[in-house]
């Protein structure tokens, strides 16, 4: 593993590459944003590409932020209605970046953070920051971890934790975009074929909120328990059939039949969001449908929805996430 300074932010703070490598796969951190800039695997002839959207430089990230690009994001993944919720019989009000709702943290979340980093492994970085009381709105003074471990066989494993030292909410993600077949090199949604464990997907309404209880995915475009092709138009929270777990479980498998290549996806988490990148403006170098997002997460709008999965960490508590990245092919 292997550092190296990648550029600085306009107010001179440094910014840093990290690099792991084992057993053929090749993983590009970067320490502002916590940002998945490249995984490099190979296809099933060998021949290795990265598979992950991603910027060549920073001065990219900082005028493209809207996509979020193999972001760490939070304090809280996904939307929150009308940027506001309550807790403990208090209203807690968040940036309205969004139309009228909050998303992925507010106008400065994680994602445009730089966060500290050290090696604490041989093929393991793990990042950190404090995230201070009111920041962004959310209650709690939080002290939050990443690491990125690039285990045996090359499976890259995220692992989130969290204190606070004031009740709050916490809902943290990887907002990778995945094109199997290396990106750059095309519409990914119209060629991948997925498959999500999920019965059920979350109705939203036109701002991608929930409304309702989660609908059953028989017989619509939502089903996808057998594997098949996207294609655009998916912006969607699924309820995975195995629901909130101590330890990650498989519940999604992409696969890419032109280069073989299969991405497997194990979460403690409860959903999943598929975003297939219909929202990619002209200014970036990619394509609407160019990339994947399968973001492994709590539901949108959890805290204005007691229905839903919990996201409140209280002192004393841990907040403990993970996913895990498979790759292979067939």
């Amino acid at each position: 593993m292997r550092s190296e300074l990648f550029d600085a932010l306009p107010d001179g703070t440094d910014v840093h590459r990290w690099t792991l490598e084992r057993d053929g796969v090749r993983v590009r951190v970067l320490t502002y944003g916590g940002v998945l800039q490249s995984v490099e695997v190979p296809d099933r002839e060998g021949a290795r590409d990265d598979i992950v959207l991603g910027f060549p430089d920073l001065s990219t990230y900082l005028a493209h932020p809207e996509p979020y690009l193999g972001a760490l994001v939070g304090r809280y993944a996904n939307r929150i209605a009308g940027g506001r919720f309550p807790l403990d019989g208090r209203i807690y009000h968040l940036a309205q970046n969004n139309g009228p709702n909050s998303l992925h943290g507010g106008e400065r979340g994680f994602d445009k953070r730089v966060w500290d980093a050290e090696a604490v492994e041989e093929h393991a970085l793990r990042l950190s920051r404090v995230s201070p009381h009111g920041e962004e709105g959310f209650p709690g003074r939080l002290e939050v971890a990443a690491t990125y471990a690039l285990e045996e066989g090359g499976v890259l494993r995220l692992s989130y934790e969290a204190v606070t030292d004031a009740a709050t909410i916490v809902n943290l993600t990887n907002h990778s975009y995945w094109n199997l077949g290396g990106a750059g090199s095309g519409n990914a949604a119209g060629g991948h074929e997925l498959r999500i464990d999920a019965g059920l997907v979350t109705a939203v309404d036109e701002e991608l909120i929930p409304v309702g209880e989660p609908v059953a995915v028989g017989g619509t475009r939502f089903d996808f328990r057998q594997s098949r092709k996207t294609g655009p138009g998916y912006d969607h929270n699924y309820v995975l059939d195995k629901g909130v777990t101590a330890q990650a479980e498989v519940s999604a498998e992409l696969h890419d039949p032109a280069s073989g290549r299969v991405l497997t996806i194990a979460t403690t988490e409860p959903g999943l969001q598929l975003y297939t990148s219909d929202g990619f403006d002209a200014g970036l170098p990619f394509a609407p449908g160019d990339g994947i997002a399968l973001e492994t997460q709590h539901f949108p709008d959890s805290p204005n929805r007691p229905d839903f999965p919990s996201t409140v960490l209280r002192p004393g508590e841990v907040y403990r996430s993970q996913t895990v990245y498979g790759f292979g092919v067939r």
